[in-house]
């Protein structure tokens, strides 16, 4: 019985060595087969060298901040240095306990996994999960196909332990993952999510986001239907960091004590800084790659190349403007909704019905949803009925801090409700470089696509009349103590080419006496301005412009003394730079280098500079335009009492530094602008609505000083309290020899700013 059982035992003994050599040949099978590439083809050497692909590519701030992406999937790698230590603990003690002590898998998690048929935890490990991100791209559902998918994972698994450091796996594992919301990758997680850099995330935030690489949807923080999931795993990586002895048992309890917290900050093309500043770019980056090819002849791909675009905007500088606009602006719409209310023809004036009617339907025909319909070969029955048809839709609005509210309205009533919208757009550049620090196109991108820096072209008003006095000074020497008779006057018909007669007249029909340069132009009187285009004509004062940098065409007529011509907020905020810059000007730039995704320098930019009037000359247009804030227009900006200071956002400013600066406000008051200049910031504000019809009834409430000047003002107040961005309070530098007189202080001039009471009907804006 013995020596049966002992025969027996034999046997079991020979089939399980049977049993197991036939495994180890089997699978030693499968690998060689994989390797050779029986179940499909390896990854090379080269792919192995250069996993990644798709980059996103990067637009970085003059301050080092990244501003945005272009991207087909929105990932930027960091290195292992880039990442926070609590998250790479959170990592190994959750995602693989023995990373360290294995080549890419680990045989023990492996055969646990088999035992108890995965219930004791995955035996994937960290470099497992690599290589799928990397090479298997979709786990396939048939059983056998996965099964050869997995020999190829573990295949590339041990390839790339050869090939990389632990660290570097650990930071390309992170750079692979998705994380929903248009994050894949650590770093673009850690934005969206946290507002924050991978090295800056603590305990917390790491466990958030290695919580979610289980499955990210399951667990997503910022899913209602996941919020509670989320926390639950969170919990899981604390314990699991305590478990590794990470954390302390004490530390563990304490923080899944801790509420879910997230600072959702999502990265769009509608969303965070510079919005319409980076749609200009992409223009001018598709220009530019196909000027600028690779040495193969490709053409990049800035969706998928990694480049870094390092561009002037200062993201401080940015944020503080897109600020201004939105606290003046909402403030300013809550006035035009409330006088609207009782406009019989809202939001429009000095239209007949027939032609508000007119307005609507080429909105409508402007539309997206109309373009589609009507490419679908929709009747025009079937198309009117649509838009008719109330609809769920979410819509713009102020009173909402996401910028947004859901509602019901048929398309035709969303179109009547965005023509309600004042509009605005502010430009900020900095003279001696010419380098753009802050570009706001509207107020809102997602909903008002249209660029009112760039695209924009409206009547400037008053803000043009200093180029005629710019002409004088620098063609007869003016100075801005002469004086001219404030009294009507006429160019007769034909003079410049005019086919009638033109007189132009003061706001009020106000005359008498006379006008120094100074005082009439902080007035904004148009009579001396007549005078003054006549004495240099018409044809200089538009030289003086173009070699400014403005680029629209300008009529060679006596009226562009006025402001009648239309032009971007681009080019005035340019050529006021000008001024500042001694009379030189430097074109506005926007880019300072790009580079590749190894950091190789593609390009350096250098901007034209070119001599438009003496440094005599332009330091004498300062100081007559520093008389529009001290004593004109513009003196709201130093004074203390308002009859309509509750309009007028964040009144009183009290500012007390020189200060150049001109407002602007065009027939009907229909355009509001304010340029405003300190020695080294250059800053242009324009407001209004969409349509010219589209404007405040009366002038206190339309004019440049209430609708822009504000916003100027608000701006400024940030970038002064912020000591870091270096924004002079001094004067403009004087020139060694002036030979123009300046000094022409007057009785107004002399007095308190701060006690002037600026009149009920505001009598020196109306600068048409």
């Amino acid at each position: 019985m013995g020596e049966k059982k002992q025969q027996n035992f034999k046997k079991f003994k020979i089939r399980l060595w049977v049993v197991f050599l036939a495994g180890v040949f089997s699978v030693s099978l499968i690998f060689l087969l994989a390797s050779l590439g029986f179940f499909g083809a390896l990854p090379t050497f080269e792919e192995l060298e250069n996993p990644e692909k798709n980059l996103a590519t990067e637009v970085i701030s003059s301050d080092g901040v990244t501003l945005g992406k272009y991207a087909f999937k929105n990932r930027t790698p960091v290195g292992y240095s880039d990442l926070s230590d609590p998250l790479v603990k959170a990592l190994i003690a959750t995602e693989d306990e023995r990373f360290y002590d294995h080549s890419g898998i680990d045989f023990r998690g492996t055969a646990r996994a088999i035992v108890k048929l995965g219930k004791g935890g995955g035996a994937s490990t960290i470099t497992q999960q690599l290589a799928k991100n990397l090479f298997t791209k979709r786990a396939s559902s048939n059983t056998f196909k996965r099964l050869t998918q997995k020999v190829k994972e573990w295949i590339v698994a041990i390839k790339l332990e050869r090939q990389y450091t632990k660290n570097e796996i650990i930071a390309m594992y992170l750079n692979t993952q998705e994380f929903l919301f248009n994050a894949i990758g650590i770093r673009s997680a850690a934005r969206i999510y946290f507002g924050k850099e991978p090295k800056d995330l603590d305990i917390q935030e790491s466990a958030i986001l290695v919580a979610m690489l289980k499955n990210p949807r399951q667990y997503n923080p910022n899913r209602e239907i996941s919020k509670g999931k989320s926390l639950m795993r969170r919990n899981v990586v604390f314990a699991q960091m305590a478990k590794n002895e990470f954390i302390t048992q004490d530390e563990k309890d304490s923080l899944q004590q801790l509420p879910l917290r997230i600072n959702f900050t999502p990265e769009s093309h509608n969303d965070g800084l510079a919005t319409y500043f980076r749609e200009h770019l992409r223009k001018v980056m598709k220009d530019w790659v196909k000027k600028n090819p690779k040495p193969n002849g490709e053409l990049y791909n800035i969706n998928r190349d990694g480049l870094k675009i390092y561009v002037t905007l200062d993201s401080r500088i940015q944020q503080y403007a897109q600020e201004a606009v939105q606290e003046h602006l909402s403030n300013l719409q809550d006035y035009f909704f409330k006088e609207q209310s009782e406009n019989e023809t809202a939001p429009f004036y000095d239209l007949e019905e027939e032609q508000v009617e007119m307005i609507y339907n080429r909105a409508v025909k402007n539309s997206d949803r109309y373009k589609r319909m009507k490419k679908s070969n929709y009747s025009q029955r079937e198309i009117d009925s649509a838009f008719e048809a109330k609809t769920e839709m979410k819509v713009f609005s102020w009173n909402n801090g996401k910028k947004e509210i859901d509602t019901i309205l048929s398309p035709n009533d969303s179109i009547k409700y965005y023509k309600t919208f004042l509009r605005s757009g502010l430009l900020s550049i900095e003279p001696q470089t010419g380098h753009i620090k802050a570009w706001v196109g509207g107020i809102n991108h997602k909903y008002f696509k249209y660029d009112h820096v760039e695209q924009g072209r409206r009547q400037v008003g008053s803000t043009f009349k200093p180029f005629v006095y710019a002409t004088a000074i620098n063609q007869l020497r003016m100075s801005p103590c002469e004086k001219l008779f404030n009294t009507p006057y006429t160019i007769p018909k034909g003079k410049y080419g005019i086919p009638e007669a033109w007189t132009p007249k003061n706001s009020g029909d106000r005359y008498g006496g006379e006008l120094s340069l100074k005082d009439a132009l902080a007035k904004s009187i148009n009579v001396i301005s007549a005078r003054l285009i006549d004495m240099v004509t018409p044809v200089n004062v538009v030289r003086l412009a173009k070699s400014a940098g403005i680029k629209s065409r300008i009529p060679q007529a006596p009226s562009i003394a006025l402001g009648s011509v239309e032009l971007s907020l681009m080019e005035m905020t340019g050529a006021y730079a000008t001024f500042a810059n001694k009379g030189l000007r430097v074109e506005p730039n926007i880019l300072m280098r790009i580079e590749d995704k190894n950091g190789t320098v593609l390009a350096d930019f250098t901007p034209n500079t070119k001599e438009v009037m003496s440094e005599e000359s332009a330091y004498v247009v300062l100081e007559l335009l520093k008389g529009v804030t001290t004593a004109g227009s513009g003196v709201r900006l130093r004074t203390s009492e308002h009859y309509y200071k509750d309009i007028i956002t964040g009144f009183p400013y009290q500012f007390t530094n020189p200060i150049a600066g001109k407002t602007g406000t065009t027939q009907n008051h229909t355009d509001g602008w304010f340029m405003g200049v300190v020695p080294n910031l250059a800053t242009g504000v324009w407001t209004g609505g969409e349509d010219r019809a589209v404007h405040f009834e009366n002038i206190a409430e339309g004019q440049g000083a209430t609708m822009s000047l504000p916003t100027w003002a608000l701006f400024m107040k940030k970038v002064y309290a912020d000591p870091t961005l270096n924004i002079s309070q001094e004067d403009f530098e004087k020139p060694e020899e002036v030979g123009i007189d300046v000094d022409c202080s007057t009785e107004i001039d002399d007095k308190d700013n701060s006690k002037i009471k600026i009149k009920k009907i505001v009598e020196d804006d109306t600068d048409f």
